[in-house]
């Protein structure tokens, strides 16, 4: 799990001290998006069928909302909310990895403690309501809305391994698995200098001057 040790992201300077006396959310606007597009999608796999008939309508309006909600809690509630973050990168040799980072504040408890808990809420609910619908539509063989259950299962269960893999994850790296990367791509180039020195050919010795008379 890595720490973030500067703000280039912008995780936040507002009093977080000030804002637990005062019992109110660092960051209301984003609370509100991280639970609203949620209960979006939510609401609409479940009343649907009152506002429309057509299948393809509602699959697009429910995985619509899915993505904004997978994209906002991804990439904006989590690092303000918890100071958390998860993200992927391809290196030159087109091999993927995974980055899971904490922001130092958050291991030290500097954070709106009213924030986390509804963000750590929303996050574990959300799966388990999205199975209960996945069980009502598999007993109720409705396969169509299986797969639209799957992909919000898929999205949700996502962000919340990536989370909790933000919080619990690798203890033993302080630093994010980009720098180990930069190190390497600076250790790969010491290594390439060092080789292309060793085998250059030797300089001509009668060329070299010498003191024997």
């Amino acid at each position: 799990m890595a720490l973030i040790e500067d703000d280039t992201l912008a995780f936040g300077e507002e009093d977080l001290e000030t804002s637990r006396q005062k019992g109110l959310l660092t960051h209301p606007y984003v609370t509100l998006c991280h639970i609203g597009f949620r209960l979006a999608a939510i609401a609409a796999y479940m009343l649907c069928g009152w506002f429309s008939d057509s299948f393809i309508t509602s699959f697009v309006v429910i995985v619509l909302l899915l993505s904004v909600d997978f994209w906002t809690v991804k990439n904006i509630t989590g690092r303000l909310m918890v100071g958390l973050r998860w993200w992927n990168y391809v290196d030159d040799e087109g091999k993927s990895h995974w980055v899971y980072e904490a922001r130092k504040g958050y291991i030290q408890g500097q954070v709106n403690d009213r924030e986390a808990r509804i963000f750590w809420t929303a996050l574990i609910l959300s799966p388990l309501v999205w199975g209960l619908f996945f069980l009502v539509a598999l007993f109720g063989l409705k396969l169509k809305w299986m797969l639209v259950v799957l992909i919000a299962l898929t999205l949700n269960s996502a962000n919340l391994h990536g989370y909790i893999r933000c919080k619990v994850g690798n203890k033993d790296s302080l630093s994010s698995v980009t720098s180990d990367f930069f190190k390497k791509q600076v250790m790969q180039n010491a290594l390439n200098i060092v080789t292309r020195q060793a085998t250059s050919p030797p300089a001509n010795p009668l060329s070299q001057p010498t003191n024997t008379v």
